[in-house]
């Protein structure tokens, strides 16, 4: 062994090895200096990579689960008392939500799975420039294997993208009620491919991300109940107007109703002159999803209460005209006339009795009732 020819330089190539370098000083043991270049440096340099990078990827992801909570709950952010004082942060009313902390849950784990990737994809690299590779063709390589994929993937990665998007601008979360287009309903479930939507038959829909071109969120932040309420031209419009605010003013004092409105009851007026009714706009402003149910029970309570005051609500009617040259009976003497639609007593009392005072019609004699058409 001592007789060949065989130097330090000869071993370690181009290549860097200071420690194999250090021991040709040291002693002309052939065998050692190839353990040494061969062995020893390139583990000790691949374990060195892996803590280096396990350790900065552990500091990264912490530093983004600190940002996740801070998102997830402002009051824990430790400079927001120091904004305040200064006058860089306005105070919010808006108090911790759930959408919220899904949100930033969603995001940071994007973050955390995008970090790891780049983090271990680096330390591959420095772990191959150990050994002497030259890494310029294999970076081209993969930058030409990253486009092919881009180009025949191009679906999944404008998926991809459009809910990164999504989850950034917030457009919507689990549990809103939003209209996709071709699905409207409850969103189960977001994923950065596809977003579930559960319809009010029951239909689990999957729409992928991509392919929403528009979304309707109709459970953010605050709702309106819209009701269009018709009564006949012959009634006194100002006088049905009374009533349906008093109805919604009353309803939305009264529990469990009162939790759900959060602003006055508003008459905005005649929406519209149809042909058998004249439309009076009712808003109330509710908190996100709640208008369905405060308008149903809207409409019960005003049906009432017309009813007690005598207030018509029309309804379709038609009338025909029989051309013939045969004579038509339509019935005989014994026949039953034609009773009106109109509320008998027993209805009156009981819509008085329910309308909780909101009207002052006496109760209504049978004389003053209109005339039966024969």
């Amino acid at each position: 062994v001592a007789s060949t020819s065989i130097t330090a330089q000869d071993l370690i190539g181009d290549a860097q090895r200071p420690m194999t370098e250090w021991l040709a000083e040291q002693t002309d043991s052939t065998l050692l200096l190839w353990a040494s270049d061969r062995l020893v440096e390139p583990l000790l340099r691949i374990v060195t990579v892996v803590v280096i990078a396990w350790i900065a990827l552990t500091l990264i992801r912490r530093a983004i689960r600190r940002a996740v909570d801070r998102a997830q709950e402002p009051q824990a952010d430790p400079t927001r008392r120091l904004r305040q004082r200064v006058g860089l942060l306005e105070e919010s009313p808006r108090t911790y939500s759930l959408r919220r902390a899904q949100r930033a849950q969603s995001l940071g784990a994007l973050a955390s799975s995008v970090v790891g990737f780049v983090v271990w994809i680096l330390a591959l690299f420095m772990i191959l420039g150990t050994f002497g590779l030259n890494l310029g063709p294999l970076v081209a390589g993969a930058g030409v294997l990253g486009v092919a994929l881009g180009f025949g993937a191009q679906y999944l990665v404008r998926d991809f993208i459009s809910g990164v998007a999504m989850l950034l601008e917030d457009q919507y979360g689990v549990g809103d009620i939003i209209d996709a287009g071709d699905a409207s309903g409850v969103v189960e479930g977001i994923t950065l491919r596809t977003t579930k939507v559960r319809d009010v038959s029951g239909t689990l829909w999957h729409i992928p991300n991509g392919e929403i071109r528009r979304i309707g969120n109709m459970s953010q932040e605050w709702a309106r109940a819209l009701l269009d309420v018709g009564v006949a031209y012959g009634a006194d419009i100002d006088r049905a107007s009374e009533i349906i605010l008093g109805v919604a003013t009353q309803m939305a004092e009264e529990e469990p109703f009162a939790a759900d409105v959060l602003e006055t009851p508003e008459i905005w007026g005649v929406q519209a002159l149809r042909d058998s009714s004249v439309d009076i706009r009712l808003v109330v402003k509710v908190t996100p999803g709640r208008q369905w149910a405060v308008a149903r029970e809207l409409r019960r309570r005003i049906k009432i209460a017309f009813d007690a005051a005598h207030v018509e609500i029309p309804f379709p009617q038609q009338t025909v005209w029989l051309r013939t040259e045969a004579p038509v009976a339509l019935g005989n003497a014994d026949t039953d006339v034609f009773d009106a639609p109109v509320p008998d007593d027993q209805a009156v009392s009981h819509a008085v009795a329910r309308s909780g005072g909101l009207t002052d019609s006496p109760s209504v004699d049978p004389s003053e009732q209109p005339p039966t058409p024969e």
